[in-house]
């Protein structure tokens, strides 16, 4: 008997099945690899529920939440599901958010009201696990759907991108906002950039700048849902929940322009550049997955 995990795989591979049951089966593992790659952001969301309607005496709530958020990464190292490059990222991640948030929230950006023993500079240390959660979206993600980015940019041009990114965070509150450059400086550089994934079955093709754009909506939805559990506060969310305003989807694009480019360097070079090819280096010919194991002849 084939295990359970296998199960979805075939139907998604079986030519005898209907083309409607294939796309419904490949569909399901996308969303599947999608939903447990997204474990670390999820039980964000789920912890900023229960201490809502759970309180610990003689613990502000977001010092329960930073308990919360490093007992379930330790709990993700020592079982396995995040690698040591995985868990780089991840920390790497964490300190570029807390910079970001002390910056922003000492210029009034945004505000977390609530008093705690955890606070810095009026920023309570959780929220760096915020921004490591999407970090740990891009690590899961890139290892449970087989990610491999080709015509990716040059190591120089990608991170001098990313520098500059994440640099309009910091800039942009004395200086003139860079997003509109900075969004054609992208759109020129990964124009031709393509992303190929395996959902389960044949391996599939995006342009890196659909992705960008994809996740930076998803992001800014559970943005939507963070701030309505008082995750933080909006300076317009001062006399009530609102929805985040559209604008800072933009913030977020960038975001995923710079947690993207971080892990691939990172992976790029854990993998001898296997992972992300480069426009001078040849592009696979072959997009479909193979039943063979790396190394071994094909018929």
């Amino acid at each position: 008997m084939s295990a359970p995990a296998a199960l979805p795989s075939s139907l998604a591979h079986d030519p005898r099945r209907p083309a409607w049951a294939r796309f419904v089966a490949e569909v399901g593992a996308f969303g599947w690899k999608e939903a447990r790659s997204c474990a670390f952001a999820g039980f964000i969301l789920a912890a900023l529920a229960l201490t809502r309607h759970v309180e610990v005496p003689g613990l502000p709530r977001y010092d329960l939440l930073l308990l919360l958020c490093v007992g379930f990464q330790l709990a993700m190292v020592l079982s396995g599901s995040e690698t040591p490059t995985e868990v780089a990222a991840v920390c790497l991640f964490h300190a570029l958010g807390l910079g970001l948030e002390l910056w922003k929230v000492h210029h009034g950006s945004w505000s977390y009201p609530d008093e705690a023993w955890s606070k810095v500079g009026g920023v309570p240390l959780y929220s760096g696990f915020m921004y490591a959660s999407v970090g740990s979206y891009v690590c899961q993600a890139w290892r449970r759907l087989e990610l491999r980015f080709h015509g990716w940019p040059p190591t120089w041009l990608a991170l001098l991108l990313c520098a500059g990114a994440y640099g309009n965070f910091f800039t942009n509150s004395r200086l003139p906002d860079a997003r509109g450059p900075l969004f054609l400086l992208v759109a020129l550089v990964f124009a031709r950039s393509q992303v190929t994934f395996v959902p389960n079955g044949p391996r599939r093709r995006m342009p890196v700048l659909l992705s960008f754009a994809l996740i930076g909506l998803f992001i800014w939805l559970a943005e939507n849902m963070a701030t309505l559990l008082e995750a933080w506060r909006y300076p317009h969310q001062a006399s009530g929940w609102r929805p985040v305003h559209l604008q800072k989807i933009t913030s977020w694009w960038l975001l995923v322009v710079v947690s993207i480019v971080v892990v691939a360097e990172l992976r790029r070079r854990a993998t001898g550049g296997q992972e992300v090819v480069t426009p001078c280096q040849p592009r696979p010919p072959v997009l479909r997955s193979s039943p063979h194991p790396p190394g071994s002849p094909t018929p």
